[in-house]
């Protein structure tokens, strides 16, 4: 989906439109131009792109003669003289339009070629383009993300969508890092690496079920160039935050070769408090304020180099690998004042802890692409295989200085904690897309996953100046889980109606072994199995009306699977009086979608419209619990069901020529139905977030960016997330004719971003703060270099009549 601009009269009814392809691979060309010229004036009318299948349409022209030209970087300029629009021909569809690898001097064209829009705005698709983010360059995936329209991340990384679980892919496919934590994921993958980000809000059964409300799919960059070319970025920050990244490819009509590399060098401080009230003194204790300061180190290494080759016009062979290596380490300084209900101080403590995580992991994916000689029927095969190792080393040293009302002298606690584990991913996928007709398709298809997951836990603590093994700290979990998946979608366009049917069957499974500890230190399984089978229906029902504008309504069921640290029962002891476990028993959430969109596209702004449903059954929340020793434990538990239902409106607004932006705003309301049994009760209330992207044109190649969001407060199933917003901004410069450019950035410019939240439950209140970071500030340099296509000399009669050496009439 495209933003056109109409610059016709309102009641100019022609239109012009057409498909543009590779001329040697049938691929189709997303973003190339479609440039409009009055044949006698030679004015420029219109221009506008292609959307990512390659179609275009150019609406509401007035009676008259063009010349029409199809333009890309690359790529042979292929002109239509003579197009003529007049009352009795009003539509003209020029077809497939097949565009040749360059054969002069392409420079002239890229002229007219648009910049590529900062987001493609669809009904059920959202794309972001990352390069188009000044504010987010020199950070990371997680700093994308919150530049991203609908999409929420927290101070730890978590990701929602509309305020809810979604599911996090890169290259469509869930990765290793970190174990699979998404939030080691995002902080692990520069901003440098990302070409876009796919936002699907109500994904067909063609996708995987799972995630509560869709699918975040980052698309890491692949060369999309003809020739040698490539390109570096150096990024350096304040807090001593650095980037390194480099891109290398080359593609002639039958190869495709490239490698990519980053490297990240960030620091990310932290502060917060944890203040905890009891209803009644436990042990004199009333109160327990807590006050941490951390610093984050992350360093890591990513790298993908892949090769697409053509066996013939319609057979391509893929194959890519990827390999991540990160080191992280942590250090918190934790303060714990207890104090009695008049405010006495009862016991004064600090407490040092000291996180050192190391992993790395690799992934291999071999794709096959067959076309046939009807038109639009494919097949497609996908095998990946990934394997990561992730170790994870902790060390607390608690000092108490004050006891009982008294001062006395240092007491020292040491614990320390090591966990490796490894995970192993199988990926097994076949599309086939058949077209039955002009207007209507089937596609469907078959996917296995698996997935296998090792971990242990081995804590002691220094007892007599001697490490004393802790048993019940220490555990062994091993997991695996699969899912073997069938779909089939049916498609049909009847005039201005579309439709799509679609089925998949899922079967599922969580296999467990819980390792315990006895006296003895030896060690028992319990094993555990949770297993389903499940069908996920899915209802698409589009209306195209008149004046740009389109309806759509749909239906789908999804599921959102527990994993990683949701069903690890190891118990993190890191905050002494606030424990954490996962729980081996969760139950998926069951997840039934509805949406109502509506899509209009005016001359200066478009704008897409949601209404939204959303019941998710055994949703998934984590409960705090007090313990009888005061200290709180949180568990994530299935409650009975959640109900989201909402409004969202994104638009663009194009306010002048140097001047637009982006606007997202969603209001929704949320009932929690409680669970006496779990120490939860019905809980609702109506939240909102809204953000805004400001895009501004100066001279000399400046561009400037500016970003505000809001989000409110949020209920929980036991509390209340405070209300939060921010800031950024960011400045670019094109350089050496555009071959170059600086760009200077702040985010989180008055360091008002803090993640903050309210708990009630029996016997006691917590109020939580935490903040991430403050204002970071970098600069980027980033230089492009190589032949971006096969050219041969120039002709020297390039400004003669007719079309130029690089064109070519069709």
């Amino acid at each position: 989906m495209i933003t056109v601009k109409i610059y016709g009269q309102t009641n100019n009814s022609g239109k012009i439109s057409g498909k543009i392809i590779d001329a040697q691979t049938n691929e189709t060309i997303p973003y190339a131009s479609a440039v409009l010229t009055d044949r006698k004036t030679k004015a420029t009318v219109r221009i506008v792109q292609s959307d990512l299948e390659g179609n275009f349409a150019i609406p509401n022209l007035a009676n008259g003669i063009y010349t029409f030209k199809a333009s890309y970087v690359g790529y042979q300029t292929m002109v239509r003289d003579s197009v003529a629009i007049t009352n009795s021909v009003k539509n003209i569809n020029l077809g497939t339009i097949k565009m040749k690898t360059g054969k002069g001097n392409l420079l002239n064209e890229v002229n007219v070629t648009a910049q590529r829009p900062t987001m493609q705005l669809g009904i059920d698709k959202k794309v972001f383009s990352v390069d188009q983010s000044v504010v987010s360059e020199g950070g990371s995936a997680t700093d994308v993300l919150q530049n991203v329209p609908s999409v929420q991340t927290d101070m730890d990384g978590n990701v929602s969508l509309r305020g809810s679980n979604a599911r996090v892919l890169i290259d469509g496919k869930q990765s290793l890092i970190g174990g699979g934590d998404v939030a080691q994921i995002l902080a692990s993958i520069p901003a440098s690496s990302i070409e876009s980000i796919e936002v699907i809000t109500n994904p067909s059964s063609k996708y995987d079920a799972e995630g509560q409300s869709g699918i975040i799919n980052i698309i890491l960059k692949k060369n999309k160039k003809l020739g040698l070319n490539g390109n570096v970025a150096l990024t350096a920050g304040n807090r001593d935050n650095y980037n390194a990244s480099t891109n290398l490819a080359f593609q002639n009509k039958n190869i495709n070769l490239y490698a990519n590399y980053s490297y990240r060098y960030g620091n990310r401080p932290g502060s917060g408090y944890n203040n905890t009230s009891y209803d009644n003194e436990f042990k004199g204790v009333g109160y327990i304020n807590q006050n941490n300061i951390s610093n984050e180190l992350e360093k890591g290494h990513n790298a993908k180099v892949g090769i697409d080759y053509n066996v013939t016009d319609k057979s391509t062979v893929s194959l890519s690998g990827g390999f991540n290596s990160r080191d992280n380490t942590e250090d918190e300084n934790l303060s714990i004042n207890e104090y009695s209900k008049s405010y006495s101080p009862v016991n004064l403590s600090n407490r040092v802890n000291n996180r050192d995580r190391k992993g790395n992991n690799y992934d291999l994916s071999l794709d096959f692409l067959q076309k046939f000689k009807k038109k639009g029927e494919e097949l497609s095969f996908n095998a990946s295989y990934a394997q990561g190792s992730n170790n994870s080393y902790q060390l607390f040293n608690t000092s108490k200085y004050f006891e009982n009302g008294a001062s006395i002298s240092p007491l020292l606690f040491q614990q320390r904690t090591n966990r490796p584990s490894d995970n192993k991913n199988y990926n097994v996928q076949l599309d086939y897309t058949l077209p039955l007709n002009a207007n209507s398709r089937i596609e469907a298809g078959y996917r296995s996953q698996f997935r296998n997951s090792n971990s242990s836990t081995v804590a002691d603590s220094l007892i007599n100046n001697v490490y004393e093994f802790s048993r019940t700290l220490s555990n062994d979990f091993n997991s695996e889980d699969y899912v073997h998946a069938l779909y089939v979608n049916y498609q049909n366009q009847i005039k201005n109606f579309g439709y799509q049917i679609g089925l998949r069957g899922e079967d599922a499974a969580l296999e467990t072994q819980m390792g315990a500890y006895d006296m003895n230190r030896n060690i028992s399984y319990t094993p555990g199995r949770v297993a389903y089978t499940r069908l996920y229906p899915s209802i698409f029902l589009t209306q195209k009306l008149k004046n740009e504008q389109q309806i759509q309504l749909s239906y789908s069921r999804r599921v959102n699977r527990p994993r990683g640290w949701d069903t690890n029962p190891f118990l993190d002891v890191s905050d002494p009086y606030n424990y954490r476990m996962g729980n081996v028993n969760l139950l998926p959430e069951d997840v039934h979608a509805f949406e109502f969109s509506y899509s209009r596209f005016f001359k200066k702004f478009s704008l897409v419209s949601s209404v939204y449903f959303r019941k998710t059954n055994d949703v998934i929340q984590r409960i705090r619990y007090q313990l009888e020793d005061g200290i709180s434990l949180t568990i994530p538990q299935n409650l009975t069901n959640a109900k989201n239902s909402g409004i969202e409106l994104i638009g663009k607004f194009d306010v002048v020529k140097k001047w637009n932006f982006t606007t997202n705003f969603n209001l929704y309301h949320r009932k929690i139905a409680g669970v006496p049994s779990l120490g939860t009760f019905d809980n609702e209330g109506v939240s909102y977030n809204a953000n805004l992207t400001n895009n501004i044109s100066l001279p000399y190649n400046l561009t400037l960016q500016l970003r505000a969001d809001y989000r409110s407060n949020e209920v929980t199933a036991q509390g209340t997330f405070k209300a939060m917003y921010g800031f950024d901004a960011g400045a670019k410069m094109d350089l050496m004719n555009k071959k170059a450019s600086l760009s200077f950035n702040i985010r989180n410019l008055f360091n008002t971003r803090k993640f903050q939240m309210e708990f009630e439950n029996t016997g006691s209140s917590i109020d939580f703060s935490r903040a991430r970071a403050g204002n970071m500030g970098s600069l980027t340099f980033s230089y492009r270099f190589g032949k971006s296509d096969f050219s041969q000399k120039k002709n020297k009669k390039a400004n003669q009549e007719g079309p130029r050496p690089d064109e070519e009439t069709f």
